[in-house]
């Protein structure tokens, strides 16, 4: 993963889907070097964050979804080949933002909690 090969993908995205307003990343060498940083500051409303060396909660949240997505569908249901996997994570996904109420957002589902702080 080099600082150009991050950046590029980083250009990738932006172009196809619009620039964050916030873009969180760690502090590896990739993110802080001058090719990367650099790219960022080329867009005058985009911040970057990046999560503080060390601090082991920071990834708490999408480690929690992944190890869920992985343990109620992927392990449950082993896919032949990539088309199909994506069609699984996709429906998970879809699943899990707008279907499955959340303990931790007292039994909402993320997609409610979304749209009522718009």
């Amino acid at each position: 993963m080099t600082s150009e090969w991050c950046r590029e993908c980083l250009e990738t995205a932006i172009n196809r889907y619009g620039a964050p307003e916030i873009l969180n990343t760690d502090q590896g060498s990739q993110f802080t070097s001058p090719i990367f940083t650099k790219f960022i500051a080329s867009y005058q409303n985009l911040k970057l964050s990046m999560d503080g060396k060390g601090r082991a909660i920071d990834n708490i949240f999408i480690e929690r979804f992944w190890r869920n997505i992985k343990y109620e569908k992927l392990y449950l249901e082993p896919s032949e080949n990539g088309l199909e996997l994506y069609h699984k994570i996709k429906d998970y996904m879809k699943f899990y933002n707008a279907e499955r109420p959340h303990q931790s957002l007292e039994y909402k589902k993320p997609e409610q909690m979304y749209f009522l702080a718009a």
